[in-house]
């Protein structure tokens, strides 16, 4: 999802994006960009990156920027405070707590989501491992349990929570979304053990055959419930770029298309996500001619 210290670096480079634009009009001389930012998630980066091939192409925007990665509670502030008009990739009910922010709230709209799939999210391993259950993590063969960021709200619950109720004699690993999926593709060509972090939508459901598995304990909480996934925008953003609201509030996308964006990216490799995107979008133009036209308009 994001490496800690690559948010704090891009945090301080997104306090120093206030008053350099915002929104389709929000450059000197009429110059039309967006500020989109990014928490580092394959399905954010994704839309974010679909978001830019649209505008950036059919829409003619001189630029559209992904700031990124940066932490949840930046994300959120700088879509408050205008340094970005918007951050595609909330989770709800998993981030109400930084959309009701007493000091953010008024500035920040919330629209419908824009993913269509169900979510899922939890504690997995590998079908052939034999185990169902976290109750079952026991002589699995690994003490491991690999994670994502450390800021990532759902670590400090398999922590605190998930492995104390079950008294696993395991350990809790962060890493990065990046490291994490590496570490899975080692242990799944060599069908060794592992225990990780899995959610959907992501490509990792269509290349690899693992089970979320079931927490009769309910140590997770709602964090393994179907979440619902959507974009937060600037408040002014219907009136400072009718184009860029109406696209972001008309978007649709389905599992099987976010997993297929996601799989075009890792085929186009590292540093060529817009690539991977704007192959997928050639091949997928139907899927977003609505919010495209929504988008012309407005």
């Amino acid at each position: 999802m994001l490496k800690l210290s690559g948010g704090t670096l891009a945090g301080a480079s997104l306090l120093g994006l206030a008053g350099c634009g915002s929104g389709g009009s929000g450059s000197s001389g009429g110059s039309k960009t967006l500020n989109l930012g990014s928490i580092g998630w394959t399905e954010n980066i994704a839309v974010a990156n679909l978001t830019k091939v649209v505008f950036e192409g059919e829409m003619n925007y001189d630029s559209v920027k992904i700031e990124g990665p940066l932490e949840l509670g930046l994300l959120f502030q700088g879509v408050a405070e205008g340094d970005l008009q918007a951050f595609q990739d909330v989770w709800m009910p998993n981030h109400k707590v930084f959309l009701n922010k007493p000091q953010l709230k008024s500035d920040l709209e919330l629209l419908d989501p824009w993913y269509q799939g169900k979510t899922a999210y939890g504690l997995t391993a590998p079908t052939y491992m034999g185990v169902e259950s976290i109750a079952d993590l026991t002589d699995v063969g690994t003490n491991e349990i690999i994670g994502i960021e450390p800021s990532s709200t759902f670590m400090p619950q398999i922590k605190n929570e998930v492995i104390p109720a079950y008294n696993l004699d395991m350990e809790l690993v962060t890493s990065s979304t990046a490291g994490m999926l590496s570490e899975l593709d080692k242990a799944y060509s060599n069908k060794e053990p592992i225990v990780f972090t899995g959610w959907s939508p992501h490509w990792m459901n269509l290349k690899y055959d693992f089970v979320y598995l079931k927490d009769p304990k309910n140590a997770q909480e709602t964090w393994d419930d179907p979440a619902r996934v959507t974009a937060v925008v600037n408040a002014d953003l219907k009136e400072d770029d009718p184009a860029a609201y109406a696209f972001l509030k008309a978007l649709s996308l389905d599992e099987g298309q976010v997993n297929q964006m996601g799989l075009e990216m890792r085929d186009a490799g590292t540093g060529k996500e817009e690539q991977g995107i704007r192959n997928w979008y050639e091949k997928n133009k139907d899927a977003v001619k609505n919010a495209v036209d929504a988008a012309k308009s407005a």
